[in-house]
């Protein structure tokens, strides 16, 4: 398996150095090539098998000739001891793809601990440090950081917008301690995103630190999700309909992920990008223009990206054809009011609880089956536990939310960040300042 970047597609890296450089130096993202084509029957003969299972047999495909068998299926199964389930709300019609049994109780778990235990891997080839750069919106930090807590020959550092992340969320960013330290940025997901992409191409900083990232540009962020949209596909075919997806949606990953699959055999009939206020791409999808804006503060916080980075995946991946974007994948959009309003509509209908990116989802794909009248068989996928937002879901639903006990621990923890402006240079300064003191 080579690896390309968007902005070249003739100059090709190593499955290590995609894996480890995240950021191509045209400032691309990378792609796999040549992406296999494993047909339907393939995905229909382990759409039964558990996500780790499944997360194996893929990558067996796709690495297979860099990595032993015996140690890719270690792997895949030491990521991989939760499962995926898919909740039936209206049996054979409405899904909800539960994503949120993991450690950090959000969907990126799935992608941080494959990308933490193929890192472990190739780094025992090697001793030099790896540091990683991750800007966070609200669960991708969390994931990561409990994804690479500890792992031998790893620093993490985290970003993410002050006062704009949940209290919980904040706790799983900034109470880990050991190899993680978080950077409370004051400024929005869009500062610490640019932050993050300015130091992957700033080659002083580069030529003293080895630097790589897990945000969803890290195309090992994106290959697993894939993985669970082929476990949600085993559960609902029996109902002999086509499938589709509801994608809540902010940086794009989790959509061009099941785009990717999809393109690899797996019979998906359509995609729906569920958003919030901030729906350049919803925009893009109706009238063909994009148009990248400053992000917007709303409640579905970890959607709050104005200038999505995987967006040029998710173009890349149909071509840069509008047609095809278009006719593969619909979008709607939703504001605070009419999120909280879906919320208690859902939990009024199907007696579930929802985080606010999850009712979007839901909202979305309700939308869809409604304006398109199609019978098929739709899955929404719930990124995050309800307890991460437990205030919010509270206040709308009036009602409790428990609170699962490895999340529930963190709470008492006393928060460590290091405070800085959205400001490139100050963070360079206190990142070498933080790297040399350990």
């Amino acid at each position: 398996m080579r690896f390309y970047s968007t902005n070249n597609l003739q100059a090709t890296v190593t499955t290590e150095e995609a894996l480890f450089h995240s950021m191509p130096v045209d400032k691309g993202l990378y792609m796999p090539t040549p992406l296999p084509h494993l047909g339907a029957s393939f995905f229909e003969r382990i759409a039964g098998d558990t996500l780790a299972d499944i997360g194996y047999a893929i990558s067996k495909e796709l690495f297979g000739a860099e990595i032993n068998s015996g140690d890719l299926e270690e792997l895949t199964h030491k990521a991989f001891p939760f499962d995926t389930p898919v909740v039936d709300l209206e049996p054979g019609k409405i899904g909800v793809l539960e994503l949120f049994h993991g450690p950090s109780l959000a969907f990126k778990d799935v992608g941080a601990r494959y990308m933490a235990a193929l890192m472990s891997y190739f780094s025992k080839r090697n001793d030099k440090e790896v540091n990683i750069l991750v800007a966070t919106s609200g669960d991708t930090g969390g994931a990561v950081a409990m994804g690479f807590h500890n792992v031998p020959g790893i620093r993490v550092s985290i970003l993410y917008p002050s006062g704009r992340v949940s209290d919980l969320q904040e706790k799983q960013l900034t109470t880990l301690g050991g190899n993680v330290q978080a950077f409370e940025v004051d400024g929005s997901f869009d500062d610490c995103q640019a932050i993050v992409k300015q130091a992957f191409v700033d080659a002083e900083l580069n030529a003293t630190l080895s630097l790589s990232s897990a945000n969803s540009i890290n195309i090992f962020r994106l290959i697993p999700q894939g993985f669970y949209y082929v476990r949600a596909f085993g559960q609902v075919r029996k109902y002999g309909k086509p499938v589709i997806f509801s994608v809540p949606s902010g940086n794009f990953g989790n959509l061009s992920a099941g785009v990717m699959v999809q393109q690899m055999g797996l019979p998906i009939s359509h995609f729906i990008a569920s958003t919030n206020l901030n729906h350049v791409v919803p925009t893009y999808l109706e009238s063909g223009i994009y148009s990248p804006k400053a992000s917007v503060a709303t409640i579905s916080n970890a959607m709050d990206v104005g200038n999505p980075s995987n967006f040029v995946r998710l173009k890349h991946l149909y071509g840069d054809d509008f047609q095809r974007t278009s006719n593969n994948v619909s979008g709607f959009f939703y504001d605070d009011e009419e999120t909280r309003a879906g919320m208690r509509r859902i939990n009024e209908l199907y007696d579930y609880v929802a985080c606010p990116h999850t009712a979007i989802g839901i909202m979305g794909l309700q939308a869809y089956l409604k304006a398109s009248e199609k019978d098929v068989a739709g899955i929404s996928l719930a990124t995050a536990h309800p307890s991460k937002f437990k205030p919010l879901v509270e206040s709308v639903l009036e009602k409790s939310v428990g609170v699962p006990e490895r999340l529930a621990i963190l709470s008492q923890r006393i928060k460590q960040s290091i405070q800085i402006p959205a400001d490139y240079q100050v963070f360079k300064e206190s990142l070498l300042q933080t790297v040399s003191s350990h």
